[in-house]
């Protein structure tokens, strides 16, 4: 029996209200809302853990993203993947990886791809020579004023208004177009890349991953996207302002407010954009012939905010529903028609199903389960989700990353958020509250509350027990080696252009 290919695509920051196929109102994702009729949809599909670098662990290696201590990041030198299991399997493999930092050889994620491409220094990385926004030209003069500003909130806020209309300006002034300002790559380039190698292969079968970043922030779609979804022309200046506005640290959500609509439009076309692609995708695939033996599964590694809690983006100061509830569907040739599975859905089970819809052994070194015979039968179990992550939002070094960890245990109906920092949890129904606007009392709801807090804390004692401390080491001594190389080539270079600075720091 031949067998099955399998393409893995993963879209960055998309949400799961904001999918057609799951009910969201804008046309958004057209393509995908007809693949769902012969395909498995998963509508309570949620991630491990959020933002990138505590999603894809779960993603790649069906690994808890800390399982390995919070010193790690990525995947283990040697740690099994779902890339690493089809290799050996004989499968050929590729990834095309849009850009993001933490998914790089740097953090594990080239094990077992023949081919790895991460457009990290690609011209088609979007990279422009405008200045970042926000960036401020810390000149003396302006750090003085700076300095001085700071003495009352009034001429703090003036100093901050002033200059981010200067910056504004600065900018404006070499704008041209969305593909100036972009700075990944968008959906098409990758989407080119993946057809030039699937045209490449002969009858081989192969694991395909590509990560897009176009609905990530700072958000610059293609004007085609915008068009495509009807609504009012956004300029490339306007959109500029837009997202150097929404970037804005010194100003509060009443004020972010007032151009929210103009800024979801401008992440909704973004996914509009990536949905476009895909098709494009498929078609290659059904005119290469392989459609018909390829199992094709679309995710996400996490979502975003939009002021649902006051928050924008997605960094790990929390564990909302729109952060970690996420698309998931699934198509297999064999499917003729589509259905959709309610049941509550981890990320942590997803490479095992497919390795099972592949007719591959799932390794007992995964975490995760395989379910597939379970989905076809339409008998999912309705076990919840765990998603970790460690507070805070800077994680490139490793004093960074030990912070108190956050935890949410999600079932069906309802959300149980462990804040480690402060020592409290706080229970949702979200069924009924799916905003999470009211925290259910102490005296509500005793033993649901009681039942996520043993699964919490059975969580937390498996982690330790089962952790593996080879990989562990691998990986720290991977970052260690990597930390080291990387001051010894600033080193070299400092002592090239300025052998004085380096006397002067010691």
């Amino acid at each position: 029996m031949k067998k099955r290919s399998l393409v893995l695509v993963t879209i960055d920051c998309l949400r799961a209200d904001h999918v057609s196929f799951l009910g969201y109102s804008r046309p958004v994702t057209p393509f995908l809302e007809s693949l769902a009729k012969i395909s498995v949809v998963f509508s309570q599909a949620i991630v491990a853990g959020a933002p990138t670098y505590f999603s894809f662990p779960a993603i790649m290696a069906a690994r808890y993203p800390l399982g390995l201590g919070r010193e790690v990041l990525g995947v283990a030198p040697g740690e099994t993947t779902i890339a690493t299991v089809l290799r050996d399997s004989g499968y050929q493999t590729a990834a095309f990886v849009a850009g993001n930092p933490y998914l790089t050889g740097r953090f594990g994620y080239d094990l077992g791809f023949a081919l790895f491409e991460d457009f990290m220094r690609s011209e088609s990385s979007g990279t422009s020579s405008l200045p970042e926004e926000g960036v401020r030209a810390w000149s003396k003069l302006n750090r003085q004023f700076q300095r001085i500003s700071r003495k009352t909130g009034i001429t703090a806020s003036v100093y901050d208004e002033l200059y981010f209309h200067y910056c504004q300006w600065l900018s404006r002034r070499r704008v041209v177009s969305m593909n100036q300002l972009r700075r990944y790559p968008s959906a098409d380039v990758l989407v080119c890349h993946a057809i030039e190698w699937l045209e490449a292969l002969q009858d081989q079968p192969f694991f395909l991953w590509i990560h897009l970043m176009d609905p990530h922030h700072p958000y610059y779609p293609p004007q085609d996207a915008l068009s495509s979804l009807g609504t009012a022309y956004i300029s490339p200046l306007r959109a500029l302002y837009l997202n150097s506005f929404w970037n804005r640290g010194d100003i509060g959500a009443r004020r972010l407010e007032r151009h929210k609509e103009e800024v979801v439009t401008l992440y909704d076309a973004g996914v509009r954009w990536a949905d476009h692609q895909l098709s494009r995708l498929v078609e290659a695939l059904q005119q290469r012939q392989r459609w018909s033996e390829t199992i094709f599964a679309v995710t996400a590694d996490h979502g975003e905010e939009f002021l649902e809690h006051g928050n924008r983006y997605h960094s790990p100061v929390g564990l909302p529903e729109q952060l970690i509830r996420v698309p998931l569907l699934i198509r297999t040739p064999e499917l003729s028609r589509g259905k959709c599975l309610n049941e509550t859905f981890s990320l942590i089970h997803l490479a095992p199903t497919l390795l099972e819809a592949a007719g591959i052994t799932v390794p007992d070194s995964f975490q995760g389960s395989g379910y597939w015979n379970q989905v076809c039968s339409g008998h999912l179990p309705d076990n919840p989700a765990i998603v970790e992550s460690v507070e805070g939002d800077n994680n490139w070094s490793v004093a960074d990353r030990i912070q108190p960890r956050l935890i949410a245990v999600r079932d069906r109906d309802y959300k149980l958020v462990i804040r480690f920092r402060d020592r409290t949890e706080n229970l949702y129904c979200v069924r009924e509250d799916p905003l999470e606007r009211h925290p259910l009392t102490a005296a509500v709801e005793k033993e649901k509350r009681l039942q996520l807090l043993r699964i919490a804390a059975t969580h937390l004692r498996e982690s330790r027990e089962h952790r593996d401390p080879n990989l562990m080491l691998r990986a720290r001594f991977r970052e260690i080696r990597q930390q080291l190389s990387l001051a010894s080539a600033k080193t070299e270079t400092a002592s090239v252009q300025n052998p004085f600075e380096i006397a002067a720091h010691g």
